[in-house]
């Protein structure tokens, strides 16, 4: 059985992480969406146990996905759970550079556990979740960027 791992901070899901996850599950046994409960580059709009709600909301239909958290390195909380997989998504080229840094370092901590890279679909490869923030607080409409639920509490945080 093989176990995959997809870490973030999901602040907040987006139809590109769902897109992600979807693919994911399609290709491994069991995926394990592992929310990152203590970002330190970032500030984070939702609480972890926000961001874990609105992904498990998101990924409920999906049976071989569920949802955690976690902090410390990534590859702790795969062992921990027995992954042989980590799973990141690409959506372009800049992102690139990160991920293979992210993917050189994870593999001299934990050789055993490799890395899988999806690229995201066309109609993702735009989107973040910092620039989604970023134009619904300015007045725009995150609804074709999110689930529903997830466009919901986006707006409750920052139309205040």
């Amino acid at each position: 059985m093989t176990i995959a791992l997809y870490p973030g901070s999901f602040d907040p899901l987006t139809y590109g992480h769902l897109d992600i996850a979807q693919r994911a599950a399609a290709l491994f046994d069991e995926v394990v969406i592992a929310v990152y409960a203590t970002p330190d580059k970032k500030r984070v709009l939702f609480t972890t146990e926000e961001r874990m709600g609105l992904v498990e909301e998101a990924v409920k239909d999906l049976a071989n996905v569920r949802v955690l958290s976690y902090s410390g390195l990534t590859v702790e909380a795969a062992r921990d759970i027995k992954a042989q997989v980590i799973i990141r998504g690409l959506r372009m080229v800049s992102d690139f550079e990160r991920e293979f840094e992210m993917a050189l370092m994870n593999k001299k901590l934990a050789p055993d556990i490799e890395l899988v890279t999806l690229m995201s679909s066309l109609e993702h490869q735009f989107l973040s979740s910092s620039l989604l923030k970023e134009v619904v607080k300015l007045g725009g409409d995150p609804n074709s960027f999110v689930p529903p639920h997830v466009g919901v509490a986006l707006m409750k945080k920052l139309r205040r």
